[in-house]
């Protein structure tokens, strides 16, 4: 009774539209089987906040994700306080249920042997097109900077002596990122090919083959692209060598501190969502190899 008088006032007072009126019907039947099941000759104005946090468990433990419990119980919500408003309950039994915290979502990488496979010599042609977006990719996966850095990039930021690159961060924050053998030839082969093909009409370390620098939307897209020749995941982006990067780095035991520095992270907070990923790809690890897991 009081559940159609409520999904009435959605349907008639709010406007709210038939599906999502139908969505809260579903929430509420839901969570009145639910606590009718438990024989306790419960109401909904007797049921009190450790019955709903019950249901809530009983969802999380059938995998339920923390988004849907979290839309469930503001359904349930929603509905204890019209109740309250029209006195058909003297306490809101909902108000002091926390829901679940959202899961963190773990950053998207490359795996290092698609990566390897990506920047293997055969994979690409002497054209300056291929040599620059190699080169791009190759910047990205082994110093880990932002798409907005690399843009930025001039030639005398790139220290060949020193086998280091200074780059200017967020709120123009300057940071030194070394690089190894193989990036530096990279880079070496692309100034050559660069110098001798393209015409310069702007300064920037990576230009278009019409002489201009790259933006970002053409980083984007050309790493988008590349990308795609390795791994079917939908998100491709830059953001995701620099994931990738980070990843690759505490896989082969580089501390967090110093990944941090790398990454231009303020908070060390920020760089420990890595160890998740690499935790993950553990676990993946052993529930394959081991014999009991």
């Amino acid at each position: 009774m009081w559940t159609e008088e409520f999904l009435d006032y959605l349907r008639l007072e709010r406007n709210y539209s038939a599906l999502t009126v139908l969505k809260y019907e579903t929430c509420l039947r839901q969570f009145e089987e639910f606590f009718t099941n438990m024989g306790t000759g419960l109401e909904w104005d007797t049921v009190d906040s450790d019955v709903i946090r019950d249901w809530m468990e009983q969802m999380m433990d059938k995998g339920e994700k923390a988004t849907t419990v979290n839309g469930k119980l503001s359904a349930v919500r929603s509905f204890y306080r019209y109740a309250l408003r029209r006195n058909l309950i003297e306490r809101d039994p909902a108000h002091s249920v926390t829901g679940p915290k959202k899961e963190k979502q773990l950053p998207k990488f490359i795996r290092e042997k698609d990566m390897d496979r990506l920047l293997s010599d055969d994979m690409w042609t002497d054209s300056y097109k291929d040599i620059c977006a190699r080169t791009l990719l190759i910047t990205f996966y082994e110093s880990g900077m932002r798409v907005a850095e690399l843009v930025s990039l001039e030639d005398e930021m790139v220290d060949f002596v020193n086998r280091q690159l200074k780059v200017t961060g967020k709120r123009n924050k300057q940071r030194i990122i070394p690089f190894g053998e193989e990036m530096e030839q990279a880079l070496r082969d692309y100034i050559t090919i660069r110098d001798e093909q393209v015409a310069r009409q702007e300064r920037g370390f990576f230009l278009t083959d019409k002489g201009r620098r790259m933006s970002i939307p053409q980083v984007r897209r050309v790493v988008e692209m590349q990308l795609g020749r390795v791994t079917t995941q939908k998100k491709r982006s830059p953001h995701v060598l620099r994931h990738s990067f980070a990843t690759a780095m505490l896989n082969h035991e580089a501390g967090l501190e110093s990944v941090r520095k790398l990454l231009g992270h303020e908070s060390l907070a920020t760089t420990e969502i890595y160890t998740h990923t690499t935790f993950e790809q553990l676990k993946k690890v052993y529930n394959k190899a081991h014999p009991r897991s």
